[in-house]
């Protein structure tokens, strides 16, 4: 869809009917026999989203459900990230919204969770994995190669050990360690589900 091509290069501040219109060769008002204004298009781009995401697979545990489902949404966020706050912002969500949305909570009950807890748990995941995917779309650099030349080159030299020892002892530490930032999603995510268990046994 080339008003999601649009997003991922410029955001989506960049789209408009009109541009929209231009990329296609078409007259602006053409667009409006097919969406009736630019929020019914935000609308189907974010369906066109989470179409992309996995759905929690029905045939393994729920931790590692939710374990596929949030390294998939991580991904396609990582590929749209224009669409990280917009995700639940929509208020009619399209037919892919609500198959996921119906394909978690599904996972969640099936494995026991209350409709409370499975609520929790939704609300915990999502706001773990957006946060995450926003924090990862703002860093400077894309790789632990990247993070490590950065380090030495840029930060480092504003870390005098004399002022700053604790900052300076872990970013060196880190550099030697070979250190991957994209480890804490796992790291994270691994905490959360273990920390959910014991809310889902006792329901």
């Amino acid at each position: 869809m080339e008003a999601i091509r649009i997003a991922d290069r410029e955001g989506v501040h960049g789209l408009s009917m009109r541009r929209l219109a231009g990329a296609l060769g078409a007259g602006a008002m053409s667009l409006y026999y097919y969406v009736a204004n630019k929020e019914e298009l935000l609308d189907a781009m974010i369906d066109i989203v989470f179409e992309e995401i996995e759905l929690p697979p029905a045939e393994t545990d729920w931790q590692s459900a939710m374990r596929r489902r949030a390294a998939s949404t991580r991904q396609v966020l990582a590929r749209h990230p224009w669409a990280i706050s917009l995700m639940e912002s929509r208020t009619s969500p399209g037919p892919a919204n609500l198959r996921h949305r119906e394909a978690v909570t599904a996972c969640l009950r099936g494995a026991g969770f209350s409709v409370l807890m499975a609520t929790h748990a939704n609300w915990l995941l999502d706001s773990y994995v957006y946060g995450f995917a926003l924090q990862e779309a703002s860093l400077p650099f894309d790789t632990a190669d990247e993070l490590a030349n950065m380090t030495e080159d840029v930060y480092l030299p504003q870390l005098p050990p004399d002022e700053f020892p604790y900052l300076n002892e872990s970013a060196a530490a880190l550099v030697a360690a070979g250190y991957d930032p994209a480890e804490e999603f796992i790291f994270g995510l691994g905490l959360i589900l273990g920390a959910l268990e014991p809310l889902r046994a006792s329901a």
